[in-house]
């Protein structure tokens, strides 16, 4: 049974509070570069090393914030990659639960088959390819929805105002012009 949009709203906001006030503030575009890193470090050993001072990396965008990037390689499993590995997880269990893809296939939403077929391979490819390029602009942007928008706003960040505002600026837009037929 879906959630109701203000339930899922008023849990999702508990959830960004409850970790803000015990870890700090969610985002997590940047442990994708970090796993990158991990999988690079692997192919190449002399990729991230420990200093006297930490860790550095022979990769300068690795090696800024003073290591800070490079020493998440060499331990990742800190809070924030956990928790996207977490979030995998849990998007898989969800599945699970409610019956597997063929079920998600089967109840794929009616303002997508009217717009698309209903074809699954093509709503994976588009999820997957929206997915990259809204990775590609968060690590552009130097963060992510969760980090910029979620977070952001929620400690009154003048950015993260800025960014809602340019998110919803693009994404209505695109949403009109993909879903021009009613369900």
């Amino acid at each position: 049974m879906p959630l109701n949009w203000k339930t899922g709203g008023l849990l999702l906001g508990l959830v960004f509070f409850a970790a803000v006030l015990l870890v700090k503030p969610i985002g997590v575009s940047t442990q994708f570069v970090i796993l990158d890193g991990i999988v690079a470090d692997v192919v190449n050993p002399d990729l991230v090393t420990k200093t006297e001072d930490g860790y550095t990396s022979t990769n300068a965008y690795l090696a800024k914030s003073n290591g800070k990037y490079a020493k998440s390689i060499s331990n990742p499993l800190n809070y924030s990659f956990v928790f996207v590995l977490a979030m995998a997880v849990g998007g898989f269990l969800s599945v699970v639960a409610r019956g597997g893809l063929d079920r998600a296939e089967r109840t794929m939403p009616a303002l997508w088959r009217a717009n698309f077929g209903d074809s699954p391979v093509k709503r994976y490819a588009v999820a997957f390819l929206g997915g990259f390029v809204v990775l590609y602009g968060a690590r552009l942007a130097g963060g992510c929805t969760s980090g910029h928008m979620m977070s952001g706003m929620m400690q009154t960040s003048l950015s993260g105002y800025i960014f809602a505002a340019g998110a919803f600026a693009a994404a209505i837009p695109v949403s009109l012009m993909l879903f021009k037929k009613e369900a």
